[in-house]
């Protein structure tokens, strides 16, 4: 779509006269911000520029994305602090895509550099995302991340591993009648309903995307897992979370009548999938995402309209 890539391309991550703001040490939790915006900032301004790169094929853009990569690989050590390992699954995850696509399709990346940058992906990232976690969508994110490196790094065993977390997780992550009962003071289970659900629609957007994306890559990889469980469940949850998004009455049963929220523009790849591609109804998220475009950022995804609408391929 024109409109989601001159929207793109007006976002400020994707100017040309921003620079990069690398950190040798990454500290985020909820009351501290060391070089947190920064990092999923800069990851997504890669990311952006190297898509500006693949559709227009001028040259400026990967140069820019190039400059992200180079600086931050040139840069960064670690991560620390309570909310490490989703931070590192949020740049992580960006920094992969937005690399994928330059070491692809342009040949101005030295080899030299490509390897600073994966021994950054492989020793900073993968190494802090791969093992997951117990909580959802933190889970998610870090397999989603802990994928996207591998598939960069052509790290088999890797990807696999991250496979194997995501395919356990979703039955935990999304809920369908056929599960029978289960979660402590939730005494209403219908189709779609998420471990995280009353605690706020933000971490459910992520853990709803990653769930997305993950598949996405899968596909891309050559397995689709939109056309069985993973498939349903994710279109039983955006449905269900569109729905609220949009202003439905909260029922007394759900999250005893209150729930905040916030998804986010996270409902393009799901949307593409199951009705574009596979072509079910889903009438709810249909509206939130044309409501939505074009689609922006958040700290784990961006410009999702313009990769992903109506997007049949």
């Amino acid at each position: 779509m024109a409109g989601a890539y001159d929207a793109m391309l007006g976002d400020s991550l994707v100017a040309q006269s921003r620079t990069p703001s690398p950190h040798p040490v990454i500290g985020c939790r909820e009351d501290l911000n060391i070089g947190c915006v920064d990092e999923t900032q800069d990851a997504l301004a890669a990311y952006g520029n190297a898509l500006a790169w693949y559709v227009s094929r001028d040259g400026k853009y990967a140069k820019k994305a190039i400059s992200y990569f180079n600086a931050w690989a040139g840069t960064i050590q670690g991560h620390a602090n309570s909310s490490a390992p989703l931070q590192t699954g949020f740049a992580g995850t960006s920094w992969a895509r937005g690399a994928e696509i330059i070491r692809h399709t342009y040949t101005g990346w030295g080899a030299d550099d490509i390897a600073k940058f994966e021994t950054m992906l492989r020793d900073v990232y993968l190494s802090r995302v791969i093992d997951g976690s117990s909580s959802g969508s933190q889970e998610l994110v870090m397999m989603e991340a802990t994928q996207s490196i591998s598939v960069f790094l052509n790290d088999r065993a890797s990807y696999d591993k991250a496979m194997n977390k995501y395919l356990g997780r979703i039955p935990a992550y999304i809920y369908l009648a056929t599960d029978g009962a289960y979660w402590q003071g939730q005494i209403g289970f219908v189709n779609g309903i998420v471990q995280e659900t009353c605690r706020d629609f933000a971490h459910t957007g992520y853990g709803i995307a990653a769930i997305g994306h993950i598949a996405e890559t899968s596909r891309i990889q050559g397995t689709d897992l939109y056309v069985g469980e993973v498939g349903t469940r994710l279109r039983y949850a955006l449905e269900f979370h569109s729905l609220y998004e949009l202003g439905a009455a909260v029922p007394s049963w759900l999250c005893e009548g209150k729930l905040t929220l916030g998804l986010g523009p996270i409902t393009e790849i799901g949307l593409n999938a199951m009705k574009t591609r596979l072509g079910y109804t889903m009438p709810t998220t249909q509206i939130l995402t044309q409501m939505q475009r074009p689609a922006s950022t958040t700290s784990l995804l961006g410009w999702e309209t313009l990769t992903h609408a109506e997007n049949p391929e």
